[in-house]
């Protein structure tokens, strides 16, 4: 399967991107990506997924035989061949305006906006919900398991929980984005350039005749990085046989029990023995409630390894991120579009979002605009990624996007950062984009009883 393939988009795309080129429907139109409802306990999400995005953007194409294929499905047997000769030669060439990766995201405001031929914006539709989808709602998620562990380090261990090979890949990056200090997932250290954390497994353990065996011969093998395994069968028998042994670890892990009780002895004993700097790492089944939980009952826990919650999380596992149509031009006139069902209405538009922030620099209010209306010191959020098809300067780091998170986090106040409760941050559309979307009903009541 191609990477960057055309045909990584739903049928009905390519159907209107058909229909629109036999009907002769020449237009620009602007599409925007958001969110109607945060899941449930959330007061925030985080964006993450631009860059796989813009990627895909800058170099989507269907092949010779991805065109054959679709020649032969029946849906198009009455397309004429200048559709599938538009395919041999398709590129993106439109403009993309989007909040930063790392930004904080409420309700109603646009993550994304894409401006293009119609047929270039329409195709695109799958790929770029599937991706800002998948990945903000793992760094959104990742912000909390933080959050929780208040300033100690959370690692991402769900490799092997993903749905995928490259779901993992991405979540790892999204988790890192949200706030983690790094993944188990040595490729995604690789690609994106982060830190890549490991320690050893019970198997380690079992296959030696003795427990004491299995860590020594482990520090010969990795005398300064060695976090030894305690729980495979009595964590405090393995932590008096580590220090017996008289050789000093950089750190150790509990995976099973009463995580705070133990983790409390543990700690005692090693600073008993003068090992204060050894590390104690905790995982098994965590999540930012679970997390939460340890720190108040004040466990000697200086890093949490969280796997399923993080690339599989079960409270919120999917986003209903969506992408609207908003404004489209023909003829050098421009048209703006909303929905208008009383359960799923849009605003018409191009739109900016604006953030406003109390003298102390701490995020007071979002105003969703029409782009260019003036800002009055709020902070616009999207800016311009790719004009014409090409992005607009270099790729960030995965290690600067987290430091925006964190940024962000530092700036919100305390109330939205709970996670056991929900509080609505204010957000308001502007009185101008209450009037533009009246204006847009009474058009459509106009034409409806003609």
């Amino acid at each position: 399967m191609r990477e960057h393939s055309g045909l990584l988009t739903d049928l009905y795309e390519l159907t209107m991107a058909a229909g629109y080129l036999q009907t002769r429907f020449e237009a620009r139109a602007t599409f925007e990506l958001f969110v109607r409802h945060l899941p449930a306990r959330r007061n925030y999400l985080v964006a993450a997924g631009l860059e796989q995005a813009l990627e895909f953007l800058e170099n989507v194409r269907f092949t010779p035989d991805e065109i054959d294929y679709l020649r032969q499905h029946r849906v198009f047997r009455n397309i004429r061949e200048e559709f599938f000769n538009y395919l041999a030669t398709f590129r993106f060439t439109g403009d993309v305006w989007a909040m930063p990766e790392g930004t904080l995201v409420f309700p109603g405001e646009p993550m994304l906006r894409v401006t293009a031929p119609i047929i270039e914006g329409q195709i695109m539709e799958t790929y770029l919900l599937a991706m800002l989808s998948y990945q903000t709602m793992i760094a959104s998620k990742a912000a909390r398991v933080v959050t929780a562990a208040q300033g100690r380090q959370v690692v991402d261990f769900g490799a092997r929980r993903a749905h995928g090979s490259q779901a993992s890949l991405f979540a790892a990056r999204a988790a890192t984005i949200g706030g983690g200090a790094g993944t188990s997932n040595v490729l995604a250290g690789r690609e994106f350039g982060m830190n890549t954390y490991g320690t050893q497994a019970h198997s380690w353990v079992m296959a030696h005749e003795e427990e004491a065996e299995a860590f020594r011969t482990f520090l010969d093998a990795f005398p300064k990085d060695s976090v030894l395994l305690l729980d495979t069968y009595d964590v405090r028998g393995a932590v008096k046989k580590i220090i017996t042994m008289g050789r000093k670890p950089a750190g150790v892990r509990l995976d099973s029990g009463d995580l705070a009780r133990e983790s409390r002895w543990v700690r005692r004993e090693l600073d008993r023995a003068g090992w204060k700097d050894v590390k104690v790492f905790a995982s098994g089944d965590l999540d930012e409630f679970k997390i939460a939980a340890l720190v108040g009952e004040g466990a000697a826990i200086d890093a949490f390894g969280v796997g399923t919650a993080l690339a599989t999380p079960g409270d919120a596992p999917h986003l209903n991120l969506i992408y609207k149509l908003v404004e489209v031009e023909r003829g050098g006139k421009v048209r703006e579009a909303a929905k208008l069902t009383r359960a799923k209405a849009t605003y018409p538009g191009r739109k900016q979002v604006l953030r406003y922030s109390t003298s102390a620099g701490e995020f007071e209010s979002d105003k969703i605009a029409l782009d260019g209306e003036p800002g009055n010191g709020g902070e616009r959020l999207l800016v311009e990624v790719m004009r014409e098809g090409r992005r607009i300067g270099p790729a960030e780091t995965v290690g600067g996007l987290r430091d925006r998170c964190l940024a962000g986090l530092a700036r919100l106040p305390q109330r939205y950062r709970q996670i056991n409760r929900a509080a609505v941050y204010p957000v308001r559309y502007s009185k101008q984009l209450d009037r533009l979307l009246e204006k847009v009903r009474r058009r459509v009541r106009r034409f409806a009883v003609k």
